[in-house]
């Protein structure tokens, strides 16, 4: 199932959402700017590898800043044109209310912590990985697992692919849920046929970032509205 869009009404302009858009682009241009050399370098600098964070922990010459600051910038990162596509795609649909539900200052915050989360979930099952993980699909699932949550009935018009094209209205809490039991069912796959090796898709970051976005929202307090001339805003 593929979403394309929402019918929950925007209450506020999402400036963060359009930021971390806006970024996450500029990022992915410049990717693509470098030669393949180039870029596999800056994959392994700026992308996450469990092996380089684990490698701290067990007192190995590993530096500390090249094994942290990936936690922040795989966040910004893509593989390819339709790994970006799908998760600025998804962030376009659900970013916008969790942002007018938190306010700005909070919606980053919330959106990087879910991102940390993924991040930490998809080393425990990876920890011996040395592929980098790059994208914000980890931090994008804790939206969608905020959105589980707060905006249960409203509707996604979902593309299902079958045999021929087919559009139609769903409830979110079942292109959600249908999403994360999907994530969750394949991460438990490759677990199980190539167990801690890593690569491929980071199921278990999906998993990992929907968990930690479902808590986060009911830690963190709603903006307060504020009154504003003709109505509440």
């Amino acid at each position: 199932m593929i979403p394309i869009r929402d019918d929950a009404p925007r209450m506020a302009t999402p400036f963060i959402t359009y930021f971390i858009i806006a970024l996450n682009v500029l990022v992915f241009f410049f990717e693509l700017a470098l030669d393949d050399r180039s870029r596999t370098v800056l994959m392994f600098q700026f992308g996450l590898v469990p092996d380089h964070v684990l490698g701290l922990l067990r007192a190995e010459s590993v530096s500390v800043v090249p094994a942290v600051l990936p936690f922040l910038t795989s966040m910004f990162m893509h593989a390819n044109w339709l790994h970006i596509i799908a998760n600025m795609w998804s962030l376009w649909i659900f970013g916008d209310n969790i942002e007018a539900y938190l306010g700005h200052f909070r919606y980053l915050l919330f959106y990087l912590l879910s991102g940390l989360g993924a991040s930490l979930v998809h080393i425990f099952f990876n920890p011996n990985s040395e592929i980098p993980s790059v994208g914000a699909s980890g931090a994008i699932a804790g939206v969608m697992g905020a959105y589980f949550l707060l905006y249960p009935t409203a509707r996604v018009l979902t593309l299902i692919p079958f045999f021929f094209l087919y559009f139609t209205w769903l409830p979110a809490w079942l292109v959600l849920g249908y999403w994360i039991v999907v994530q969750f069912l394949s991460g438990a796959a490759t677990s199980i046929s190539r167990p801690a090796s890593g690569g491929g898709i980071a199921f278990w970051a999906h998993v990992g970032g929907f968990a930690a976005g479902a808590i986060l929202i009911k830690l963190f307090p709603r903006r307060t509205p504020r009154y504003r001339f003709g109505g509440w805003g």
